[in-house]
């Protein structure tokens, strides 16, 4: 992303689309500082993070590797998880579901 999306209001902008355990957050309500271009949580943008957030882990082999593969996560990482889901849910609004590649 080029940090330059200018979405209508009440439009979310694919650039700021961040995934938690399948649901699609819209970062880019309050979260551009941290999310945008450039930012250091910019690379979970267009991804499902839930590894990544959960390993605390900026790696590609975590950041590239998200829901629903979380089943080899300890309880500490799966604890760690659910804060960042609490925060997601409180901070931003779900825009989509991802669907399982079954579903």
């Amino acid at each position: 992303g080029t940090g330059t999306c200018a979405p209508s209001p009440g439009r979310c902008c694919a650039e700021h689309l961040i995934g938690v355990r399948g649901n699609v957050y819209d970062v880019g309500y309050g979260g551009v500082g941290f999310y945008g271009a450039g930012c250091s949580y910019h690379l979970f943008c267009g991804k499902d993070a839930s590894r990544a957030l959960a390993k605390m882990s900026f790696k590609p082999e975590d950041v590239d590797r998200g829901w629903p593969d979380l089943g080899d996560l300890d309880e500490k990482e799966v604890k760690i998880l659910d804060d960042w889901e609490k925060l997601f849910a409180r901070k931003y609004p779900v825009v989509a579901r991802l669907r399982e590649a079954d579903e």
